[in-house]
């Protein structure tokens, strides 16, 4: 009878029924079990034992050592190898590419005398000043060509015969305009013969500065004439002017025919005797247009190259595979190309505005290149549009150049390229190629 019921009941143990479901009539220590009850129960317990062998999996990784670890030989002889090649590789690069800046200004006491300035001496040559013998030309000639036998770093004086310029002081002005020379000093027709006439005379009206005139213009490379070519133009000046005048005075006073009064009345014609007129044809201002054409340029190709990252993600959607084919390799260049340069062209036009913004001038009205002008337009309204096609066709230069190899060198070496591109640029337009070294 035991027997037959625990044989009946085996099936209820565990709360199920005869067909293994749970039985909402066993009781446990005195609670009903229901079968939700069991169901969550069991659900709890496979996830617990799913965390154990996820934790049990987790255990069977490897555990960080240290860095001298024998399971590290072989990696850390290959990070050695890669970080010395790596090393070796920038090492070479900065020697060779950033030598190229320091090499611009290496030589430049010897090459000095690259910066090529007139010597011009119309004195007592054109009429109706030809019948005296000249004093201030050969004076000034003279010292030039003493500077030029000088161990010291000096201009490169060359004196020019007048008849190169059909004996008209205007024509020089124009050469140096034109690029011909850094500077010119044109001693005028009647340097000396005014000089003469104020003495005899007492020609208050004289003004020892219109016996010469230096000539230059700033804005073709404001840096160099500040640096090198004013400074030893203010040298020469002093020197001139202090020999002549203590050859000019000792003459004068020597000459008994001279009336001492008219010296009194005409001290300027003692001392200095003579000075030099300075003409800038073309000074260099406003201050702000700096930028535009020094530093700025150097973010303009910054720009150029850092365009090619950001439209990047947008050219390799032809290429991504989805919902469309890819598209053939070389249809594919061609369209960067012709996305590239249209950038460029809405991205110059917001560099132009910035110089647009802060007031550079750029609607002036031209002016005869022979006379001093400040900011004369030779386009006149257009100017503005001349300046940004130039930062346009720089753009593509600089920046198809980036295009190009980023598209065969890839990371990391674009950075090398682009500090490359920027050298190579600054050291061959921010700075005189007269000055740089002659191989």
């Amino acid at each position: 009878m035991a027997e037959n019921q625990s044989l009946d009941t085996a099936p209820y143990r565990n709360g199920h029924g005869t067909d293994g479901s749970p039985s909402s009539s066993q009781t446990l220590s005195g609670h009903a079990i229901d079968g939700d009850t069991y169901e969550r129960g069991r659900q709890r317990d496979q996830e617990k034992s799913s965390d154990d062998e996820e934790k049990g999996e987790h255990d069977d990784s490897p555990q960080p050592v240290g860095f001298f670890s024998k399971s590290l030989n072989k990696v850390r002889l290959e990070v050695f190898g890669l970080w010395a090649r790596t090393t070796l590789i920038l090492s070479v690069f900065i020697l060779s590419v950033l030598s190229m800046y320091w090499a611009v200004l290496f030589h430049v006491e010897e090459n000095t005398s690259s910066l090529t300035v007139f010597v011009v001496d119309f004195d007592g040559r054109v009429a109706p000043f030809t019948g005296g013998t000249p004093l201030v030309g050969p004076m000034i000639t003279q010292t030039t060509e003493m500077m030029l036998s000088a161990p010291e770093p000096h201009l490169g004086y060359d004196t020019i015969d007048p008849s190169v310029f059909d004996y008209d002081p205007i024509l020089v002005r124009q050469a140096v305009f034109d690029w011909k020379a850094y500077a010119a000093i044109i001693i005028m027709p009647n340097a000396t013969a005014m000089l003469q006439q104020a003495v005899d005379q007492a020609n208050t009206t004289y003004d020892p500065l219109g016996a010469c005139q230096i000539v230059y213009v700033e804005a073709r490379d404001q840096d160099t004439y500040y640096e090198y070519i004013l400074p030893q133009l203010s040298t020469l000046e002093t020197q001139v002017t202090s020999k002549f005048g203590q050859m000019w005075t000792s003459m004068v006073l020597q000459n008994t025919t001279i009336p001492r009064g008219n010296l009194q009345r005409v001290p300027q014609a003692l001392s200095p005797a003579i000075g030099f007129s300075q003409f800038n044809l073309r000074p260099f201002r406003p201050a702000v247009v700096t930028p535009a054409v020094s530093i700025g340029l150097i973010y303009l190709i910054i720009l150029s190259f850092f365009s090619f990252a950001f439209y990047l993600p947008i050219h390799m959607k032809f290429l991504t595979p989805g919902e469309h084919p890819p598209l053939k390799f070389p249809s594919f260049v061609v369209w960067r190309w012709i996305a590239t340069i249209a950038a460029y062209f809405f991205l110059s036009l917001a560099y132009s505005i910035i110089s647009l913004a802060f007031q550079i001038p750029f609607a002036n009205h031209s002016a005869p290149t022979t006379e001093v002008a400040n900011n004369p337009e030779p386009y006149g309204k257009g100017t503005f549009v001349v300046y940004w096609m130039i930062n346009y066709v720089g753009m593509i230069a600089l920046g198809l150049a980036c295009e190009n190899v980023a598209m065969v060198i890839g990371q990391p070496w674009t950075a090398m390229w682009l500090i490359f591109w920027v050298i190579s640029n600054v050291s061959t337009s921010f700075y005189s190629l007269d000055l740089t070294p002659k191989w």
